[in-house]
């Protein structure tokens, strides 16, 4: 298509040459407003796309050999004839360097989004573990307070509390209601009791106090016999070890 215009550029113009009617630029603009002229009233405008049917953007060689194929017809000259080769070839290496640089830089921006979004799912983890977690250290400091709780409630037998005053059962049901609303607050945060009896020993959740000879236990070896002070987790997070009495061989 591009060697038949320039062509019938070059016969136009070089005829108007002949007849020393027109100047240079009026020459041209003739033969151009012919040539298009013609291209028109034949039909034969043919659109060249870079890329194939797929979408998938065309290398320099093989758009080079699609306007061959489209342009050169059976008995024609080579298209490399009429347009130089040379004249092509700048054009085609810029074109495929712009691809492979294209290539380049999206690669580098795929990558550096996926970075940028793994940083932001980082982050907004450790902010939600700093929320989770920013009552460890005072739940700590009131795990005493529930040990003591828990002593004062267990240090008082059936027959006792019978046998107690009006006053003292009082003051007990207020020690026992006091501890119940802590383990609700307790429990309200993400912390709650871990009383092992019975478990296999955990070193990562119980801590070993003494042995227990496995004549005098009623659980299997490597198991918790006896429980001195309950452990507690927060959020799955072990807060303080379970101290225990494990059964040895």
């Amino acid at each position: 298509m591009l060697s038949r215009t320039i062509a019938r550029v070059a016969s136009i113009v070089g005829r108007s040459g002949e007849a020393g009617l027109l100047s240079s630029s009026s020459r041209l603009s003739v033969a151009l407003n012919s040539t298009q002229a013609a291209e028109s009233s034949n039909g034969s405008t043919e659109k060249f796309e870079l890329k194939d049917v797929k979408g998938l953007r065309l290398s320099g060689d093989a758009y080079f050999n699609l306007v061959r194929e489209r342009t050169v017809k059976e008995g024609e000259d080579d298209f490399q004839l009429k347009v130089p080769l040379p004249a092509f070839e700048p054009l085609l290496k810029e074109y495929d360097t712009l691809i492979e640089e294209g290539k380049d830089y999206k690669d580098r921006y795929t990558r550096a989004l996926a970075e940028t979004e793994n940083v932001r799912r980082r982050g907004m983890k450790q902010v939600e573990d700093t929320k989770v977690f920013a009552v460890q250290g005072f739940c700590k400091d009131l795990l005493e307070v529930a040990d003591i709780l828990d002593l004062a409630v267990g240090s008082v037998t059936e027959d006792q509390l019978k046998a107690a005053s009006p006053e003292m059962k009082i003051l007990f049901d207020g020690v026992k209601m006091t501890k119940t609303v802590l383990m609700k607050t307790f429990a309200k945060h993400g912390l709650r009791p871990s009383n092992p009896i019975g478990e296999q020993f955990d070193p990562n959740l119980h801590e070993a106090v003494f042995q227990v000879p496995k004549e005098q236990a009623k659980h299997s070896v490597g198991h918790v016999e006896h429980v001195m002070k309950i452990g507690y987790i927060l959020k799955e997070r072990p807060v303080r070890a379970a101290q225990v009495g494990v059964v040895k061989e």
